[in-house]
């Protein structure tokens, strides 16, 4: 099959966290184009950076950004995907959107490719949907479990990296480490609390029966991508005082039995998917460890010692790249590949 070659791409909110590393992944990739345009806030026009060894100028993001962008892929708040997602469309362009705006619209695909590319095919909007981080990572470990024994109901714990707040939030972990430290106060951007030595267990805000907006993304994300609305969530969210890299504590229940040497072989199976589970070695994913990979890493299988049919295991993954730029990018090879 002959593969797309996008006449003219754009990556929207080029200069963030995110937007960095979508730009080494379209290069790195060699993702195919034959023109390329970077967008950004009115602060960050006119900036120089360097793709594929030239020079361009970012343009300030307006809705006439998009004539003549057949691709975009955008990185923005919600309420900037919630203005110029249309517009883009609008204008003919296909929109990958990592914002969490357009995720739980009915007439846009909620994407991981390892997991339901296919749905890419659905976009009625002209709009693609990539799913929160923390359910990213999820998805992608239950889907072989899934599979095999039908998951019945997930308990998720998150233990969140200061980056998935964006630069402040990184800004807040150093300056207030260093004030500890250094016995000086510290004046906090982005937490409600200091984050240094600490843990902070609300991401988001407050909504229904006590769950904040991160925890029910765990819940609803889920259901969505996997096409299975029966499926029971008890998710927990947790900042804590780490650069990069979320990790998860998961117990799936599952109708089908799933042995822990089963798992692992599930596991090894589905693409995306790295296993380290060696207790005895002490060898298991660790933030660390996984920064700067696209994988998604598993380890501390075990048997749930409360029910028959329950398996425990831990979850880590670079929540700026498999979690946000990484899977945008594989969606947009996915969509050259078949289009």
């Amino acid at each position: 099959m002959e593969k797309t070659v996008y006449e003219s791409v754009a990556v929207v909110g080029a200069t963030g966290a995110v937007g960095t590393i979508i730009l080494e992944l379209l290069e790195k990739r060699n993702f195919p184009f034959k023109t390329i345009k970077f967008l950004a806030s009115k602060r960050s026009a006119g900036k120089e950076i360097k793709f594929q060894g030239k020079t361009y100028t970012i343009e300030e993001l307006t809705p006439d950004s998009f004539v003549g962008v057949q691709l975009a892929i955008a990185s923005t708040p919600d309420e900037t995907a919630r203005d110029f997602v249309p517009e883009a469309v609008k204008r003919g362009t296909l929109v990958i959107d990592e914002s969490g705006y357009w995720r739980m619209d009915p007439e846009v695909p909620l994407v991981i490719p390892e997991v339901n590319a296919a749905s890419c095919k659905n976009a009625k909007k002209g709009i693609i949907s990539s799913p929160n981080c923390s359910t990213t990572q999820l998805v992608v470990a239950v889907k072989p479990l899934h599979d095999f024994g039908k998951v019945k109901r997930i308990v998720v714990s998150t233990y969140q990296a200061v980056s998935g707040a964006g630069l402040v939030g990184t800004r807040d972990l150093e300056g207030g480490t260093r004030a500890i430290l250094e016995g000086k106060s510290y004046q906090y951007e982005c937490f409600p609390y200091p984050i240094a030595f600490n843990c902070i267990p609300q991401i988001g805000s407050v909504k229904e029966k006590g769950y904040t907006s991160e925890e029910l993304k765990l819940l609803y994300e889920t259901r969505k991508i996997l096409g299975d609305d029966s499926i029971k969530v008890c998710p927990t969210a947790v900042r804590v005082p780490v650069a990069n890299c979320h990790s998860e504590s998961i117990l799936v229940e599952t109708e089908k039995k799933i042995t822990v040497e089963k798992a692992r072989e599930l596991f090894a199976e589905m693409e995306g998917v790295v296993v380290m589970d060696d207790v005895s070695k002490k060898e298991y994913p660790l933030p660390n460890l996984c920064t700067g990979c696209d994988e998604v890493f598993v380890g501390r299988i075990r048997e749930d010692l409360s029910q028959e049919n329950g398996l425990a295991f831990w979850c880590v993954s670079d929540n700026l790249r498999k979690g946000a730029a990484t899977n945008a990018v594989q969606i947009a090879e996915y969509l050259q590949r078949n289009s």
